[in-house]
């Protein structure tokens, strides 16, 4: 029975490996439809936060010619649109709109006996014009919590009594400053407001509210705080559902800020209602809009190419500078990123975008797609299977067979997230491995004919196996576009999980693969007590010293609180400008260039195949390109094919070096031992 079984797992091999391929070929269809659905937005919209502005205006000796001075250069720069938030009485005091005052202040201002029992917001709109339109909005949001608001007057300029302390009034919400928003639209900006969750849900006023923005031409909303609006009231009143509706009607999108520490609650489920009528938004922070010009244009030109994001978001800072005794700014810093000196308006616009109001991408879906799936999961799991047949034969047929009811029940449950994640991870730590335990064989080969083999026919056997070798685990970048093609991961609401165990399990397994199962070995007991009991020499030391210090290398720069020298940002940046993309510097840096000196040393020192181990890192970091979902299939395939490339030019350096070394060596050794 284990003689039969044994046939069937070795006849079995075949067909998976036809499953596979079956695979990769339903891979196709769906990957030509992320790249339609990645280039059907092609706007970028710069956006500025109109709060700094008001800050920094505050400090000016006049406020509201300096506001529109500088709203005329940002818009002569390339910034079309204004983030304006809900306002408060705190924002529309700096705004000179009104002037807030407490009840002992209107009782001195009045010269009256200060009032023992009264603690009043007291409003003074500055002109006749403010009060008739914030009057309104005062009393719409002040009587909708239930505080009373009354009629007030003072020095022939009209006012209301708002019926709670200054305090409290100024922590609520009010809606965006309609006369900032007319200011605006005349000015020709695309205004994009910022909504908060801080009061009870309301669809009337939400509904009123809505159909001002389209008035004004909004196409994008964007969420200040924690949570969209609506989360607070939703098992109660199913606002996001309500706020989804009107959103709808009113063909208004929504934006996803790119990095927050955690996503904001309820947006997935808005996002999903609205059918992801979504935006990625890059967030220049405050601090950031005071970098140099590149650098802040570079980001912005990188967010675009790299990371699908088509809103840019400009925090301006304001500081107290003491060497000079004055206010400072990042405007003209800022205006310089875009224009004379970054460039990033033209650099953006060099990749092929269109500066102006960003819209959602337009997702291509064939009717087919569903199938396609399916071929791609159960190539998948033939894809898994395989890799354990080369560690554990007797499993290959229990393990893909376990993987095709275990997917069948996850479906039935409705967890066909977890389980299209879950295979693809193991698919893509699949093809790297296979692909090197196939690189490590053949090196085992070339060593047994190392003696008919010259150094130049050793370097061609290097490269054609490096060639081969990437193309195959790239092989594991077609299952992740197959099995994770969601507009949800390209949006980043939903993420691939567990990659980080991309970045190390490919290098165990090589490690296990070369120490145990090379050649006749066999991984048991006998080879165990062999590691066990080797002596520890000082070849052995250095050797573990170096892996050391590559492994410490490599833990930090992994993953996305890796650590970057100046120095080596600046040598990104010119690679940037030089070959328009990027590519990974541990790939032809390092790894490419380990695999194809590894290759040409091991095939005539058997020992040092344990360079593979280190040279697998640059066949799985191409595939954990493939990861980042967010970014275009075009941008990481052209990333992993440069990174091929310079890493095979530098590999070939390495190998005419190691030529020198070990003829001096070799010339060198017996004077050394003479004396």
């Amino acid at each position: 029975m284990v003689q039969k079984w044994q046939h069937w797992n070795n006849s079995s091999v075949k067909w998976l490996w036809i499953l596979v391929i079956i695979g990769l070929v339903a891979s196709l269809p769906i990957a030509f439809d992320r790249t339609k659905t990645e280039s059907t937005s092609k706007n970028v919209e710069f956006v500025f936060n109109y709060r700094n502005l008001i800050d920094i205006a505050s400090y000016q000796p006049h406020p509201q010619d300096y506001i529109k001075q500088q709203l005329l250069l940002l818009k002569d720069a390339g910034v079309g649109s204004v983030a304006v938030y809900q306002s408060n009485l705190s924002e529309l005091q700096k705004s000179q709109r009104l002037n807030v005052y407490n009840s002992v202040d209107v009782a001195n201002l009045q010269n009256q006996v200060i009032p023992q029992n009264e603690n009043f917001t007291y409003v003074q709109f500055t002109s006749e014009e403010n009060a008739q339109l914030l009057e309104p909005v005062l009393q719409r949001v002040y009587n909708s919590l239930g505080i009373a608001v009354v009629p007030w007057s003072f020095k022939g300029l009209p006012g209301v009594i708002i019926q709670t302390s200054t305090d409290e009034a100024g922590l609520k919400p009010l809606d965006p400053d309609p006369i900032t928003m007319r200011m605006l639209h005349n000015m020709g900006f695309q205004i994009v407001p910022r909504l908060n969750d801080s009061l009870p849900y309301d669809q009337t006023r939400m509904n009123g509210l809505l159909s001002q923005f389209a008035e004004y031409g909004v196409k994008t909303i964007l969420f200040d705080g924690e949570s969209v609006t609506g989360f607070n009231d939703d098992i109660e009143k199913k606002s996001i559902a309500n706020f989804a509706a009107l959103l709808n009607q009113y063909h208004i999108g929504i934006a996803a800020i790119e990095n927050l520490k955690k996503p904001q609650t309820g947006f997935s489920k808005l996002a999903y209602l609205m059918h992801y009528n979504v935006v990625r938004l890059y967030s220049l922070s405050e601090s950031d809009s005071k970098l140099d010009p590149y650098t802040v244009a570079d980001r912005f030109a990188l967010a675009a190419k790299d990371r699908n994001i088509r809103m840019m978001y400009i925090n301006l800072a304001v500081s107290r500078d003491t060497a000079k005794a004055q206010m400072t700014n990042s405007i003209d810093n800022v205006i310089k990123s875009l224009q004379t000196e970054g460039q990033a308006i033209q650099n953006i616009e060099s990749h092929g975008f269109k500066i102006g109001p960003a819209s959602a991408m337009d997702v291509s879906h064939s009717a087919f797609n569903k199938y396609f799936k399916l071929l791609v999961l159960i190539g998948a799991i033939a894809y898994i299977a395989l890799l354990v047949s080369y560690f554990v034969r007797r499993l290959t047929l229990i393990v893909f067979v376990l993987g095709l009811i275990g997917s069948a029940g996850m479906i039935l449950i409705h967890q066909a997230l977890i389980l299209e994640q879950g295979i693809a991870l193991l698919a893509a730590i699949s093809a790297p491995t296979i692909a090197m335990i196939y690189a490590v064989r053949k090196v085992d080969r070339l060593y047994e004919t190392r003696h008919q083999l010259s150094a130049s026919q050793r370097v061609i056997q290097a490269v054609i196996l490096f060639i081969r070798t990437s193309l195959w685990s790239l092989t594991g970048a077609l299952f992740i576009i197959g099995l994770l093609n969601d507009i949800t991961y390209q949006l980043v609401i939903n993420q691939f999980r567990g990659v980080s165990l991309l970045h190390f399990a490919p290098i165990a397994l090589i490690a296990v693969y070369i120490a145990f199962y090379r050649g006749k070995q066999s991984f048991g007991i006998g080879g165990i007590r062999k590691v066990l009991t080797t002596p520890i020499t000082l070849t052995w030391i250095i050797v573990l010293g170096i892996v050391g210090i590559v492994g410490m290398y490599y833990l930090s720069r992994t993953g996305n609180a890796g650590t970057v020298t100046p120095l080596e940002m600046h040598f990104r940046n010119a690679l940037e400008s030089l070959l328009g993309v990027r590519p990974r510097n541990k790939e032809f840096l390092m790894a490419h260039p380990l695999f194809i000196l590894g290759v040409f040393i091991a095939a005539k020192y058997r020992h040092a195949i344990y360079i593979m181990i280190i040279a697998c890192i640059g066949q799985l970091s191409m595939v954990d390109t493939f990861a980042h979902i967010h970014s275009p299939v075009h941008i990481s395939l052209i990333r992993g094919l440069l990174g091929m490339g310079l890493g095979l030019i530098l590999g070939l350096v390495a190998v005419i070096v190691w030529q020198i070394l070990e003829r001096c060596w070799k010339k060198w050794l017996p004077l050394l031992r003479k004396s």
